[in-house]
């Protein structure tokens, strides 16, 4: 029997450290006929701890939420082959993992991400195999044109033409470089994709180093992701000693290695030049193109920058053929693309879907729907570049097209899921206070026009707007957009632009009535008890700074004066005697 417990990032926050441990002791101590492994986020994470447990002929059983004090429990009943129910995988968690289709992730949560051999054992190096021995550079390259594979790091540019380009360029040395500097707020795929299958990179790195002709790679990955850089450590040490790293390749002429960039975590060291400055011991900072990298990048010699989530469909794409990868998704947008979905959603964690799948499939089929059972508002997506897709745009799919028209963006990949409980004001002045932090300050209008912003917002959700606010922001979006030299600029006023579109009403009611009808902004609300106070005393203990007062049995008072609004004392009170106005 095999016991496999998942060791992702999100596992191990859940408590999944503390499961293994206690099974790793139970083996040992007791001699147990198990083989104890560890594999990666399978994509569940709102379901972790998990732990997987195989018997003899393979055969998968599934449990969930498991804690340290009930996993002995588990396996000894795995062991005597009796059923255990009550922590097994539900049947309509098994049918949303049907409705996916996994390319990209689809050894993450399966195999040990520290062992090569079970990489290998699921096809691992065949496809990079096949390239060498053959395949010429060009059909390489034809094979990623007929897939139709576009860049999964946000701009969504063609695989194929930034490897072509790079190919076509005589100058050498050539770089392959993987932006792993995933800085989005609640994105979280290109770590669980390091974690789980680091060989998967590997490969991909090493197909496209041959196929532009490059023999020296880097992995620019921010240091905030120890567990990651650990693994990828691991596995390019493995490859090297397999050889599927360094001198003459399967028997070919083809030499190629790879080494780590751990970054300091800047978001605008996505931007390709910005991530080469840094490379190079520069600050992070964009640069005009042309040239673009492919002319003159990492130390000015022609350099590929690809994401984690790209390299990893490379392998998938040489071993099943270019067609068999365009089979999936819409005429424009080929392919599947891995989202994380964060937020107001029951089953938070990754899915990957084809594209063209709508909205709502992804966050009620999949999702299982909205946070207790409240109402959808809106949708977040591309992170703090994209925009907001609201509730009656829910039809509209996930592909580069349909999200560009609605002023949302594909992005890395992050879905923040919203309810009605949310602000859509507060939801802009997060983003873009996020963006200003991030702003690298070489553009004026970035480094100012992104404060400028950041402080009319901040005025309308304290409760100090004024009329002609909602104008200027548009106005400033407008300049910040076309006075900033990268993508972080041009894209930053894109949740503010949104939400104006789509959730105008909200903007006016902050500044005009001064209310929230959100009810969140704390400048705009205030907490009232109401007649049917039975003076319970349960909101008066809760109060942290004291001002509610009432006698036993007797109708309360909040004093406004000091209340706090931190909302204690409606989340306790039994009764709904408690009002937010």
């Amino acid at each position: 029997m095999k016991v496999v417990v998942g060791l992702g990032s999100c596992g191990i926050a859940a408590g999944a450290r503390k499961v293994y441990d206690v099974l790793k002791d139970e083996v040992k101590n007791n001699r147990l006929d198990i083989d104890l492994e560890i594999t990666g986020c399978v994509g569940m994470c709102h379901l972790e701890p998990i732990v997987d447990i195989y018997d003899e002929n393979n055969n998968l059983e599934r449990y969930v939420k498991v804690s340290g004090d009930d996993v002995l429990g588990l396996v000894h009943k795995a062991l005597a082959k009796e059923e255990e129910g009550s922590h097994k995988i539900s049947a309509v968690d098994e049918e949303a993992l049907g409705k996916q289709v996994r390319i990209a992730i689809e050894n993450c949560g399966i195999i040990n991400p520290e062992r090569l051999e079970e990489y290998i054992e699921r096809g691992g190096y065949e496809a990079l195999k096949k390239c060498l021995t053959e395949m010429t550079q060009e059909q390489v390259i034809e094979e990623m044109k007929e897939s139709g594979l576009r860049g999964r790091g946000g701009a969504g540019f063609p695989t194929w033409f930034k490897w072509n380009a790079a190919y076509r360029e005589k100058s050498t040395p050539k770089f392959m470089v993987c932006n792993a500097d995933e800085g989005d707020p609640g994105a979280f795929m290109d770590r669980s994709i390091l974690e789980g299958d680091p060989h998967r990179l590997l490969e991909g790195m090493a197909i496209g180093a041959y196929a532009i002709g490059a023999e020296e790679g880097v992995i620019y990955v921010r240091a905030e992701y120890p567990l990651a850089i650990k693994r990828l450590e691991i596995a390019i040490r493995q490859a090297r000693e397999a050889g599927y790293l360094g001198k003459k390749i399967f028997g070919s002429n083809f030499n190629f290695d790879i080494r780590i960039k751990a970054g300091a975590g800047a978001f605008v060291c996505g931007e390709e030049t910005a991530l080469i400055a840094s490379l190079e011991g520069e600050r992070g900072m964009p640069r005009l193109k042309p040239p673009f990298p492919a002319q003159k990048g990492y130390w000015g010699q022609p350099t590929n920058i690809n994401n984690v989530e790209t390299f990893a469909n490379v392998p998938w794409i040489i071993r099943k053929g270019g067609a068999a990868f365009a089979a999936y998704g819409t005429d424009r947008s080929k392919g599947t693309k891995v989202f994380a979905l964060t937020g107001k959603i029951k089953k938070g964690g990754l899915v990957e879907v084809p594209m063209g799948m709508p909205i709502k499939e992804i966050i009620y089929g999949i999702g299982g729907g909205i946070l207790n059972d409240k109402k959808f508002k809106a949708v977040q997506m591309g992170g703090p570049s994209g925009g907001c897709i609201p509730a009656h745009l829910e039809d509209t799919t996930v592909d580069y097209e349909s999200l560009g028209k609605v002023g949302a963006i594909m992005g890395s990949g992050g879905m923040v899921v919203m309810d009605d409980s949310t602000c859509m004001v507060s939801m802009a002045r997060f983003f873009l206070d996020f963006t200003r932090k991030e702003s690298c300050g070489k553009c004026i209008h970035c480094r100012l026009g992104t404060k400028r912003m950041l402080e009319i917002l901040e005025r309308i959700v304290d409760g100090k707007g004024r009329p002609g606010d909602i104008e200027l922001l548009e106005s400033l979006a407008v300049e910040v957009k076309d006075g900033s030299l990268c993508g972080l600029g041009q894209t930053a006023p894109n949740p503010v632009l949104s939400t104006i579109r789509y959730f105008r009403d909200e903007y006016e009611a902050h500044i005009h009535d001064k209310k929230c009808p959100s009810k969140s902004c704390k400048a705009l609300i205030r907490y009232d008890i109401l007649d049917n106070c039975i003076g319970c005393g349960m909101c008066k203990r809760s109060c942290p700074v004291g001002a509610i007062t009432g006698e036993p049995k007797l109708i309360h008072k909040i004093d406004q004066d000091i209340c706090i609004k931190c909302g204690k004392c409606y989340e306790v009170c039994k009764f709904d005697s408690i009002e937010i106005r």
